[in-house]
């Protein structure tokens, strides 16, 4: 049996460029809390329905803004330079990709916590499965004892944007003591040689 492809027709693609880049100005504008379906259809000059046709519902569009910015960091983790990108012991590597995310979620966090509204479709989403492999992969890399499954789930629990933002805005923690615990976290984890 041959899989079929199902390719996305020029008009919907085009229409799906303009709705995010209108709920993108949206974001920049009145932050992401206040972005609703309608205030996206009526930037882009469409109908209510085509945007949820396109998204579902507000967590989905959020889930598409972000997925623009993920393919970003991905492409950085993945093929770009070290120490984030491959050439460096994991260790580096693993600092540099927490140093990376903290960025991305300050940068992105009214964003990412609407597209996290819904908890089972953040675990689930395709972006995060990505950041999994990534860190599982350089667990595995390192030679880590212990659960690399729950450890992977641990090191990225560290940098969740809801927490993030509590340890940022609530309790005053500068950027560098986060960057510094990350830092710690990962050497903690990771063994001797490995870490060093």
């Amino acid at each position: 049996m041959v899989a079929v492809v199902e390719t996305e027709r020029a008009d919907a693609a085009r229409n799906r460029r303009r709705l995010l880049e209108a709920a993108r100005q949206l974001v920049a504008e009145v932050g992401a809390s206040q972005v609703t379906m309608e205030a996206v259809a009526a930037a882009a000059q469409v109908g209510k329905g085509t945007v949820f046709r396109r998204f579902g519902d507000r967590v989905g569009l959020m889930i598409a803004l972000l997925d623009l910015s993920e393919r970003e960091n991905q492409e950085a983790f993945m093929f770009g330079p070290p120490p984030l990108g491959p050439g460096a012991a994991p260790a580096e590597r693993l600092i540099a990709f927490g140093e990376q995310r903290m960025r991305f979620a300050a940068e992105h966090k009214d964003v990412l916590l609407a597209a996290e509204a819904c908890g089972s479709r953040r675990y689930e989403h395709p972006a995060r499965a990505v950041l999994v492999l990534h860190v599982s992969s350089l667990l595995r890399e390192a030679r880590v004892d212990g659960d690399v499954e729950l450890l992977t789930e641990t090191l990225l629990g560290y940098l969740d944007v809801a927490l993030l933002q509590h340890l940022r805005e609530t309790r005053g923690l500068a950027d560098e003591r986060m960057s510094a615990g990350w830092a710690d976290l990962v050497r903690r984890v990771l063994p001797g040689p490995a870490a060093a």
